[in-house]
């Protein structure tokens, strides 16, 4: 590993899925990755685990003039979760937050059509959900993932990231069976510091690793 973290999201994500093998025994794993961000880690994470790799989507609420600061997430089912002692400490006006969450839901809904129409997860019931991004910092996206991923009853959730800030993971670690890092920091101000490469991924690359995933699976299982 970089001194000052990872190369980029597939190197990060090769780390993870070492971290991850030494977890212990993960029953039925289905690695979740969160669009778009995640999706490179989690596609490197399947591999080694030799699980289906599917989107699972969820949208960040970035503070106005601050996108990097999450003031809360939405989740498909109409989850939403709010952190409402932020957004009160720093005065965002209720209608900026209803802006926001406009904004957020359109763009899910899109992506929903371009993913979930080809990619739509499996059943998670008795399975473990392995909810992946590339880093966490407040958590408001996770938190989303997690509540709506509890609908479907999985016999366990593992959140797995690269990076996360050490009081955010100590809290999650109270919500879900395991929270696997492959750094936790006290100071995370932002994900990308912690990565030399952190452009933004397309949906073309993200389309086209979850394609990639998916053949592979199939040969693996003899699938025509």
């Amino acid at each position: 590993m970089l001194e000052t973290g990872f190369e980029d999201r597939r190197d990060a994500g090769r780390q993870l899925a070492e971290r991850l093998a030494r977890h212990g025994e993960l029953t039925d794993p289905v690695v979740l990755a969160l669009p778009r961000g995640g999706v490179p880690v989690g596609y490197e994470v399947a591999r080694a685990l030799d699980a289906p790799l599917a989107p699972f989507l969820v949208r960040k609420l970035g503070v106005p003039n601050y996108e990097e600061l999450a003031m809360g997430a939405i989740a498909a089912g109409g989850i939403r979760v709010l952190d409402d002692d932020l957004i009160e400490r720093i005065g965002v006006p209720s209608e900026a937050v209803d802006r926001v969450v406009l904004r957020e839901t359109q763009e899910l809904e899109r992506r929903q059509a371009e993913y979930d129409g080809k990619y739509a997860p499996p059943t998670m019931r008795g399975r473990t959900a392995i909810l992946v991004d590339d880093g966490i910092a407040t958590g408001a996206s996770i938190r989303a993932a997690i509540e709506a991923l509890r609908v479907d009853q999985p016999a366990a959730i593992v959140v797995a990231v690269p990076v996360a800030a050490t009081d955010t993971a100590e809290a999650l670690r109270r919500t879900v069976e395991a929270v696997v890092c492959v750094v936790e920091t006290p100071y995370l101000d932002a994900v990308g510091a912690w990565y030399r490469d952190f452009r933004q991924t397309t949906d073309a690359e993200v389309l086209a690793l979850l394609a990639e995933a998916r053949e592979s699976s199939s040969q693996k299982s003899g699938a025509p």
